[in-house]
C-alpha cells in the first residue's frame, strides 16, 4: 500500500498527516517545541507512521509545507502553506470562502473562490503580534496556562484596553494593569480583543466572505474565536484539530500526485 503524506513544518510545531488511497486520514501527529527543526519534523513523521503501522517504504509521495518546508532534506515536493491551508480547509469544509490561520509566529488570511482556489491572501510573518507566541508571553506575565486563557476571557465583565499589539509593549501594559489592581479576567479579555482587532485589520485586506474557517493552534482558543466572530459579524468554523489543516492540504496534494491528477 502506498500512502500520501503531508508534513507541515511550522515555527513552533511540526505536523504530519497520512492519507490512504481513498483520501481518508489514516493518522496524524503534532510535535510541539520551542524551535522546530528537521529532527522535530522527522519525529512527527515517524510517530504518524507508527500510529498507522506503516513503514517508510510505504510512503508513495510526500509533500512538505510551512515555514520550514525548504529547510528539510526529505520530501518529494514543497508547496506553500497558503495553498495547503486553503486545500485542507476546503476538504474539511466544502464551500469555505475565507481561511484565517494563526500559528505560533505568523498569521494569514486566505480568500478562496467557489471552487476552492486561492484568489487573494494577506500575511503577517514579520512579528509575533497576535500569534501563539504573543499569547504565550501574555499567559506567562499573568501566571495562567495558555490552555485556560480562552475560557477565562469569556468570564470577563469589563475587558481592559490593551492599546499595543506589539508583544513587548503589550506585555508591559499587562504588567502595569496588574500592578493597578485590574481583575485578571478583564486583562485576559483585553488581550483577546487586541488580537481580534489585529486579525480584523488583516482580514479587511482580503475582504470578509463567509463561510469562514479558522486554522492554526490559536483556533483552539475560544476567546479569540468569539472576538473575531463578533468583529466579523459571522460564525467561524473550527476543525476538530485545527493545527493539522496545512499538513492535511499537503497530504491531499501528495494524493493528487499518486493518482496522477497533476
Amino acid at each position: 500500500m502506498s500512502v500520501a503524506v503531508g508534513v507541515d513544518i511550522g515555527s513552533l510545531t511540526a505536523k504530519t498527516v497520512i492519507m490512504d488511497s481513498d483520501s481518508h486520514i489514516t493518522s496524524y501527529r503534532v510535535i510541539q517545541g520551542k524551535i522546530v527543526d528537521e529532527a522535530a519534523a522527522i519525529a512527527s513523521l515517524n510517530q504518524a507512521l507508527n500510529d498507522a503501522h506503516l513503514a517508510k517504504a510505504e510512503i508513495g509521495f510526500l509533500v512538505t509545507t510551512g515555514y520550514g518546508r525548504n529547510m528539510v532534506s526529505f520530501g518529494d515536493k514543497s508547496i506553500t502553506e497558503i495553498s495547503c491551508h486553503a486545500r485542507g480547509a476546503q476538504f474539511l469544509f466544502p464551500g469555505v470562502r475565507t481561511v484565517i490561520d494563526i500559528g505560533g509566529q505568523d498569521s494569514k488570511v486566505i480568500s478562496l473562490n467557489g471552487e476552492g482556489s486561492v484568489i487573494n491572501f494577506a500575511m503577517n510573518d514579520k512579528c509575533a503580534a497576535g500569534t501563539g507566541r504573543f499569547l504565550e508571553v501574555m499567559a506567562h506575565a499573568l501566571e495562567v496556562s495558555i490552555e485556560e486563557m480562552g475560557a477565562l476571557s469569556l468570564e470577563a465583565k469589563n475587558p481592559a484596553t490593551i492599546s499595543s499589539i506589539c508583544t513587548v509593549f503589550a506585555e508591559s501594559e499587562v504588567i502595569s494593569l496588574t500592578a493597578q489592581g485590574r481583575i485578571k479576567l478583564d486583562i485576559i479579555a483585553g488581550i483577546h480583543e487586541a488580537i481580534g482587532r489585529r486579525m480584523h485589520s488583516l482580514v479587511n485586506h482580503v475582504g470578509v466572505v463567509p463561510p469562514i474557517v479558522m486554522s492554526g493552534g490559536v483556533a483552539k482558543n475560544v476567546g479569540v474565536v468569539r472576538v473575531l466572530e463578533k468583529l466579523l459579524g459571522t460564525e467561524i468554523f473550527v476543525p476538530p484539530e485545527p493545527q493539522i489543516v496545512g499538513a492535511l492540504g499537503a497530504a491531499l496534494f501528495a494524493s493528487d500526485e499518486l493518482k496522477g491528477k497533476v
